[in-house]
């Protein structure tokens, strides 16, 4: 018998993907594979993609499969949820359709309508078990009046419309758009950068390209190198938008349509671009160990998403603080933003940071009313830890160095060196090389522990210290947030260990009155009233009324600003300019 993977090996792979009613939201799939020598061969869709970590089900989107050869239908039956098992009846080559909705507007879904057809790699093409190393061939037959296509892949020849891809991985991590967006770009060293603008935008081309030029060399200058000979910016720009998703030469990008008019929206534009396009370092090449090979079928669990999030969380601003579009007060605003979410969210002290990053198939993607009392963001604790990192290798090395270097010597060491993926352990020791000491507090406290983060150790080696403006306040809360104006006033979060958790409120409880009086707002309950006053809350729960006494407590929510320490040292002031250097 030949060894399947043998027998994968052989196979020739064609897919045609075609839209003949974009209106309704479909993309019709033709797979054909020939060389086939085993008598049933197993078609498999993954249930996630590279970049989100979650199981999506995509399987769920697909329909109307159909198998043949010579025209003559085959037998075929589903052996699991995105698994399809076709009985060759000695047939050597196999025609696959099927068709799959595409109606859901994100980075990481398909979106196909009549002004576009953006395709999810892993979400559209079948592959045959144990075959993820094969090469594929795409033919690409779009919609009346499109007239082009923007993807990261190899086109053959001069046909735009036809692209190949070396294996699965690649074919997954190689999104596909479809359309008349506006199509320029710019070069970097030896790769060519392509910006794909899909649905309009009060964009400027010209300072786009100068700009997004000017990040992708700050970035690459971090760790020497471009591995890429192509890059593909893809932009959809929709009404209400937000979000990203890295690739390996290619990200996808999502943007209000009209935010690049002023510098703020503009600037945000930066920073997400920054963000996705960090990532073709961190996480696509230099990568924890768990994420590479891939298995499409199952969650691909690691605890350092906070590395592959959070630091290029950390990255993102600092690189346009580089270009010298932010201040560095404006900087140091965006690290309290950091700091103010991970101390005003009770789940920092409930989840530790590895956890968070562990857990990210099963919460961070499915948050729900109590994610804030039960866990942590990794990219905003993940950034600060960076940020310690950054300041205490910079202290350690007296200026020498600072995070880039041991982000350029871990992405030497392990993808190009090693040609693999680096373990927690290896990780550490890369910081820890450059920063001349441990980092064993680091670790212990912040992100296998639950600690409360010292900011001000690291911000001190910078001449700077936290002040939190509210520490000396003693303002009264119920600690609840409440649904969106115009609807009714109902609980939309209660916060761990605050008056309203202590004293029985509950989400989704509809607040009628407030001793006895009508309710008006959540401000007009704690107005005139102190810390330790009694209210007797009226509500509707699930349409029964209860009346609930509660006891205000005192609001311990922190607002950090970021200032300098009185009489900096040269030292501290040599670190800071390290830090900030642009």
């Amino acid at each position: 018998m030949m060894d399947p993977a043998q027998a994968a090996g052989n196979l020739k792979i064609d897919y045609t993907l075609s839209f003949p009613q974009a209106q309704t939201h479909y993309v019709e799939v033709e797979m054909n594979i020939s060389g086939i020598t085993q008598p049933t061969i197993d078609l498999k869709l993954p249930v996630w993609t590279p970049g989100s970590y979650m199981v999506r089900e995509y399987a769920k989107h697909l329909e109307s499969f159909s198998a043949e050869n010579a025209g003559k239908s085959l037998i075929f039956k589903k052996t699991d949820k995105s698994t399809w098992r076709v009985s060759l009846a000695g047939a050597k080559s196999l025609k696959v359709k099927y068709s799959l909705y595409c109606f859901e507007m994100s980075v990481r879904n398909n979106y196909v309508t009549s002004a576009q057809g953006f395709i999810v790699g892993a979400s559209t093409f079948l592959y045959p078990a144990g075959a993820i190393a094969n090469a594929s061939t795409v033919h690409i037959k779009p919609y009346k009046g499109w007239d082009k296509v923007s993807t990261s892949l190899d086109k053959v020849g001069d046909d735009q419309f036809t692209v190949v891809a070396p294996n699965y991985d690649i074919l997954y991590d190689s999104p596909i758009e479809v359309g008349n967006q506006d199509v320029f770009g710019f070069k970097s060293g030896n790769t060519e950068y392509e910006i794909a603008m899909c649905l309009g935008g009060n964009y400027d081309r010209e300072r786009m390209k100068k700009d997004l030029k000017i990040l992708v060399e700050k970035e690459t200058a971090i760790f020497g190198e471009n591995p890429n000979k192509r890059y593909v910016f893809l932009v959809h720009n929709y009404s209400k938008s937000g979000g990203g998703i890295e690739h390996l030469s290619s990200t996808v990008l999502q943007v209000v349509r009209n935010q690049y008019g002023s510098e703020g929206g503009y600037q945000r534009f930066l920073a997400l671009a920054a963000h996705e396009h960090f990532h073709l370092w961190n996480v696509k090449r230099l990568r924890p160990i768990a994420l590479g090979p891939f298995n499409y079928d199952v969650e691909n669990y690691t605890t350092n998403l906070w590395i592959a999030e959070g630091f290029t969380a950390y990255y993102d601003n600092l690189v346009v603080h580089r270009m010298g579009l932010y201040s560095d007060d404006n900087y140091l605003k965006m690290i309290t933003s950091d700091m103010n979410l991970i101390d005003n969210t009770p789940g920092s002290r409930v989840q530790p940071l590895a956890e968070a990053s562990f857990d990210a198939w099963i919460k961070y993607y499915r948050p729900t009313e109590n994610s804030v009392n039960a866990g942590i963001s990794y990219y905003s604790k993940g950034s600060i830890v960076a940020m310690m990192f950054d300041l205490e290798i910079i202290k350690g090395s007296k200026g020498k160095y600072s995070l880039d270097d041991a982000m350029k010597h871990l992405y030497n060491e392990y993808y190009k060196v090693k040609k693999r993926g680096y373990t927690d352990a290896e990780f550490k020791a890369g910081v820890e090389k450059f920063a001349g000491t441990k980092v064993d507090d680091i670790y212990n406290k912040y992100i296998t522990g639950l600690d409360a983060m010292d900011y001000n150790k690291y911000l001190a080696y910078a001449g700077l210290k936290a002040v939190d403006s509210l520490a000396e306040t003693n303002v009264p809360t119920l600690g609840i947030t409440m649904s969106p104006p115009g609807t009714k006033p109902m609980i939309a979060t209660v916060l761990r260990g605050s008056a309203a958790w202590n004293d029985g409120l509950n989400v989704n409880d509809e607040i009628t009155a407030v001793d006895g009086q009508p309710f008006t707002t959540l401000r007009a309950i704690t107005t005139n009233r102190k810390v330790g006053d009694k209210v007797t809350l009226s509500v509707l729960r699930d349409g029964l009324p209860y009346s609930i006494p509660v006891t205000l407590l005192r609001n311990n929510q922190v607002r950090y600003d970021i200032v300098s320490v009185p009489n900096p040292t040269a030292e501290q002031v040599a670190v800071k300019t390290k830090w900030l250097k642009q």
